[in-house]
Order: structure tokens, then sequence, then C-alpha cells
């Protein structure tokens, strides 16, 4: 029969048990040189199947957004390779030849749809006013919300205000030109445009431009408004809708001083 154990015996077990554990065994070269073996092939295989073979070439475009551009226009203009692996495809070499070839894209995003597409995504600019082309053609040329000149049409867009620059040489006039730059008093003409209200731009057909401070719209029925200079667009809009409403039948609007505004005529 055993005797009860002593403290030494206990003392000996614990020592034991808590000895450092036992190491693993690391892996031996052998298995390092195959494992190195795999990855390399592995990155060999990745490499081929994404440059050296079919499988992953970029074999057909497509685009959205188009408007009025069509499809086979931005393809043209894209000029994507294809052919070539789709992972070598320059995306911003294909963007910028098409913001070149054609002004009326405002951006463009160019996407690698795999196993085989190069995806186009085109946003087009809207023409927020137009100008008769200089050559006196009957032709317009499209300008859009940050007053770039973009594309010329030979009809009109329904709904789209004719810009009038008649800016005198001489006197105040000249002296705003010369101040402002006529890019200036363009873009001065395209925050009045947007600032006009969705109720009153259809009936929009004109906004003048005089100088920087004499901006003014006439509207369908032989109406016209005065509208001064760009600043306060949203006050002197809504001014207008208020002062329309107040006086039906008036044929002259000022809202050059929204907080005063004033109707004439009929």
């Amino acid at each position: 029969m055993a005797g009860p154990t002593t403290t030494a015996e206990r003392g000996a077990d614990e020592d034991l048990d808590s000895g450092p554990p036992p190491r693993r065994r690391l892996p031996g070269p052998p298995a390092l040189i195959a494992a190195a073996i795999a990855l390399i092939l592995l990155g060999g295989a990745s490499l081929w199947a994404l440059y050296g073979s079919s499988w992953l070439r970029a074999d057909r475009v497509s685009v959205s957004g188009t408007r009025v551009l069509t499809e086979a226009q931005v393809r043209e203009a894209a000029a994507v390779p294809l052919g070539d692996p789709l992972i070598s495809v320059d995306l911003d070499a294909i963007e910028s030849r098409l913001l070149k070839k054609l002004p009326r894209i405002d951006s463009v995003e160019v996407i690698r749809s795999w196993p085989h597409e190069i995806g186009l995504k085109v946003s087009e600019r809207t023409p927020v006013l137009i100008v008769e082309a200089a050559d006196n053609s009957g032709k317009y040329v499209e300008v859009d919300a940050k007053g770039v000149r973009f594309a010329t049409v030979s009809r009109a867009p329904e709904g789209v205000p004719v810009l009038e620059l008649t800016v005198s040489r001489s006197g105040s006039s000249a002296a705003s030109l010369r101040r402002f730059g006529e890019d200036r008093l363009v873009r001065a003409a395209v925050g009045v445009a947007g600032s006009i209200p969705a109720a009153i731009a259809h009936e929009t057909l004109v906004v003048k431009v005089r100088s920087y401070d004499s901006i003014s719209l006439e509207l369908s029925g032989d109406r016209t408004v005065a509208w001064g200079s760009a600043e306060k667009g949203r006050a002197k809009g809504r001014a207008l809708t208020a002062l329309m409403k107040a006086a039906p039948g008036a044929g002259h609007f000022d809202v050059s001083v929204p907080t005063a505004p004033a109707s004439s005529g009929s």
C-alpha cells in the first residue's frame, strides 16, 4: 500500500510539469525548396495567363451613358487596342483620346471588365445656352454649365435660350469687357440661365449681355426681364416668380434689385 506523497515528491512533479514545451521542428531545406518552386510556378502561370494566353484579352468594348453621341462614335474615338492583353490596355490613354476627340464628353470612366471587355461610361455635356456661329452659317454653338463651348449644331436645341453678347466697344460697356473679358461674361450669362426658375426657363428665348451688371432676358409673348448682374441669382429667381404671379399681364419685369422688384407695361 503506497504511503502519502511527500512534499519533496510533489515539488519534483511540479518541476517536471512546468518545464519548457517541446520545440517544433522547422521544415527542412527540401520542403522550403519545394514551396519556393511552387510559388515561382504559380507566379509564372499567372503572368502567362495575364499576358501570354488568349483567355484574358480585350475583344469587345461596351459603351453606356450616351445621349447625342452614338456608341459607334465613342468606340471609334476610344481606339481600344482589341486583341491586346486586357491587363496591358492603357485606360488613361483611352480617356485622353475620348476627351480630345469628342468635346461633347464632359467625363468618362474607363474600366476593365474581366475577362474580355473594356467598359466606357460616358457623361455628356448639357447645353444651357447656345450662341449663333460666328461665320453666319445659321448654325449654333452649344455652351454648357461651365461656360465651355463644346459643339456646333445645325439646329437650335429645343428649350435652350440663345446667348446674345451685345457689349459695346465704347463707354462703360467697353470698360466692363476689358475688366471681365468675354469668357467671364459668358460664364455670368450661364449663371443667370441656371438661376431662372424651371417654370420660367422654358419660356426664356434669349439671355442678353450688355455688360457684367446689365443682363436681361427675353421671354415668349414679347416680355422682358431686367436681371442685372449674375449675383444673387436665387433671390432674383424667387422675386421673378412672385412678380409674374402678382402681375401676370405685365410686359416688363425688373429684378435687378431682388428686394425691390418691379413690373410695368401690359
